[in-house]
């Protein structure tokens, strides 16, 4: 039974192909990829071409992968790798490539013959139904239909019917957009049209195919940072676009990894054959330590080799030292052993080593603050080997000492002349002038205030003899009378808005026939307008990172009890205060630490004079030159009064006699601009 059983399985076995192996050889310039099978193949395979990555995929049905492996390393003129994969009873050949080129395929005996495309720009025939790959038509061949959909993982899908599966089609990301040419074809005119596609939710916005030539040129906007695949299927063609997302449950490329994509697909190889591969691929040259050893089984897919590598050495606890082209690869343990030693030496070496003393002559640092830098101190005057503190950040070595000399500003420094060499780097970065900033505030208050009043005065008087005189000339007992007045309404017309103007009036009286009585009727009336501007100007000039200060007003003194019970003087100002600190970013703006303030005089009280304030404390970031309004107080105003008399002044026209109206409105507005503007040396006086 078992050997009936052997029997079936070595005949089952017989009748399905197989890759044996895979080689390459270059022949008269020309790259060629051979595939030998165990039994002929009756068609040539279906394939494909990736641009990016760069990629020639082959796939053949009923043939199995009996190479014992799947990634095979080559790293030959155009050829990187080639990697067999097999998934149930179709195996495919993907030749991963440095730059993107088209092939030839040719059948000869139990074998396929690739053949690389030896130069860019002459892209060769191929025998196959190679999608990417120029067509063979003389003629154009018109495309059918250009559809989009969307994919279930949010992927924006391009569909394009090209009618043919041989046109050459050429995709290459330009800017911010994805261009396809599809080579020796039409473009009808139904299908002449931009597609806004942006309502999908994916990361394509539009589509716009033109007619280019003898080429359709289809442009595929995008919005956000994102990838792309394409790939044929018979005469249809996809181009995907999706959302480059960060899956934590795969390896994805971290900081700093930018090497070229490889595939690695092993179980239980051996770590040293591994970093082989890896060095084959990348063309470094690679020094195993004789300590590395073990087995690992890896499956990575389309990751950064410089990513794979780290996998590797973290996997097995590997580190890595790179001198020039070459890569020493051991355990972490001998790498840091081995460094340990040097360091010593190098110690032992620099205490034995001769010390010398090289001055050095300061132009803008202080002497005294370099020597902080050198020693790590907190002392300017200099310091010694048995300097205290700081240690962590000292320059110099435990031997080395530094000396500031401060009447010439010269720096006196006793060290190895390994260390001297980095004093004068050092020296040679500080010693620099420091860039200096102009500020200028312009402080705007404007006022404008508006005043109205009305008022009325009613009165009567009598008019009476007065006998003291006696008769008059004329025989009348009345030509000299004494006059009695009093107001019964007294509402006059005030100072409306506080203008310190008076009101005007207009004054009217009524007698009777015999001249015994008289009313009285005074109307005052005040409108005042005024406008106000006040601009202050502070300026002032500092080095970068460095405050400054002006100020300008009064010191008011005010009296302040002791302690003792008696009492003194003391001041508290009332000035125009412009307070600032400027650092210059790389870009070249500047950003602003600011204080401004501008107080005055204000009312007086039982306890001294009232101090009005207006302050703004903020930091901002202004281009040089630049001018940015940093504050602004808007104050309104307005009221509105009347006096009357009751009852009375509620009567309709009449009561107007009987009433005072006054209405105020002040508005009060500040602005505080700020222009800062980097200096040159010789201009950087106000």
């Amino acid at each position: 039974m078992s050997l009936l059983w052997l029997l079936s399985t070595a005949a089952k076995a017989q009748a399905q192909n197989a890759i044996e192996a895979v080689t390459s050889t270059s022949r008269s310039d020309v790259e060629l990829v051979r595939i030998d099978f165990t039994q002929p193949l009756t068609a040539l395979p279906t394939g494909f071409v990736v641009q990016e990555p760069a990629r020639i995929a082959l796939d053949f049905p009923g043939v199995t992968n009996a190479v014992g492996r799947a990634a095979i390393a080559f790293n030959l003129g155009n050829l990187r790798a080639a990697n067999v994969v097999q998934a149930g009873e179709r195996s495919r050949v993907v030749l991963s490539l440095k730059q993107a080129t088209t092939y030839q395929a040719e059948i000869q005996g139990r074998s396929l013959l690739v053949t690389l495309q030896p130069g860019a720009g002459q892209p060769l025939k191929t025998s196959s139904n190679a999608e990417f790959a120029e067509g063979r038509e003389r003629g154009t061949t018109p495309l059918k239909d250009i559809d989009f959909r969307r994919g279930g993982d949010g992927a924006g899908r391009v569909v394009i019917a090209m009618g043919s599966s041989q046109l050459g089609v050429d995709v290459r990301r330009q800017g911010t957009a994805l261009v396809a040419d599809f080579m020796r074809a039409s473009l009808p005119d139904a299908l002449r049209r931009r597609l806004d596609v942006s309502d999908f939710g994916t990361a394509v916005e539009s589509i716009h195919a033109e007619q280019m030539g003898d080429r359709v040129r289809l442009t595929v906007a995008s919005r956000g940072d994102w990838e792309q695949s394409a790939y044929q299927a018979d005469e249809q063609f996809v181009i995907e676009v999706r959302q480059r997302k960060i899956d934590p449950a795969k390896l994805t490329p971290g900081t700093g990894y930018a090497g070229d994509k490889l595939t690695l697909n092993f179980q239980n190889v051996d770590v040293r054959a591994l970093l082989q591969v890896i060095a084959d691929f990348t063309g470094f040259n690679v020094v195993t330590s004789d300590s590395v050893s073990g087995a690992l089984t890896l499956r990575l897919k389309d990751v950064p080799w410089d990513q794979a590598l780290d996998v590797i050495l973290q996997a097995k606890n590997l580190g890595l030292r790179k001198n020039g082209s070459v890569l020493w690869i051991a355990p972490r343990d001998e790498i840091n052993a081995k460094e340990k030693i040097e360091l010593e030496a190098q110690a032992t070496l620099e205490n034995l080593t001769a010390l010398r003393t090289q001055s050095f002559q300061l132009n803008y640092a202080k002497a005294a603050t370099v020597v902080q830098s050198l020693t790590g101190s907190g002392s300017g005057s200099g310091s010694g080997a048995g300097a205290s503190g700081g240690t962590a950040t000292r320059l110099l070595s435990a031997r080395g000492s530094a000396i500031a000399e401060v009447r010439t500003n010269q720096l006196f420094v006793t060290d190895t002349q390994v260390r001297l060499a980095d004093v004068a780097e050092l020296i040679r970065k500080l010693d620099v002038p420091v860039r200096q900033v102009l500020i200028e505030a312009r402080i705007v208050e404007a006022s404008d205030t508006f005043g109205k009043s009305l008022g009325v005065k009613l009165g009567g008087g009598a008019i009476g003899k007065n006998s003291s005189f006696g008769t008059s000339p004329t025989g009348t007992d009345n030509a000299f009378t004494s006059f009695t007045n009093s107001n019964f309404v007294n509402l006059p017309g005030g100072d409306a808005g506080g203008t310190g103007n008076s009101a005007g009036t207009f004054s009217l009286s009524l007698f009777n026939s015999a001249f015994t009585r008289m009313l009285n009727l005074e109307i005052s009336a005040l409108e005042a307008e005024g406008k106000g501007r006040l601009v202050s100007s502070p300026r002032v000039i500092t080095a970068d990172q460095t405050k400054a200060l002006i100020e300008q007003g009064e010191e008011i003194p005010y009296q302040q009890a002791t302690s003792s019970g008696a009492t003194s003087i003391s001041f508290r100002k009332a000035v125009l205060k412009l307070e600032v600190t400027p650092q210059i970013t790389p870009e070249g703006n500047i950003i602003l630490t600011l204080d401004v303030s501008k107080d005055s005089r204000g009312a007086n009280t039982s306890a001294g004079p009232a101090i009005n304030t207006k302050h703004v404390q903020t930091e901002v970031l202004v281009e040089s030159g630049g001018t940015v309004v940093i504050g602004g107080i808007f104050e309104l105003t307005e009221t509105n009064d009347e006096s009357r008399v009751p009852v009375l002044g509620e009567v309709p026209y009449l009561g107007a006699l009987f009433r005072k109206r006054e209405r105020v409105v002040n508005k009060v507005e500040m602005l505080v601009f700020i222009t800062p503007k980097m200096v040159a040396r010789q201009n950087a006086a106000l």
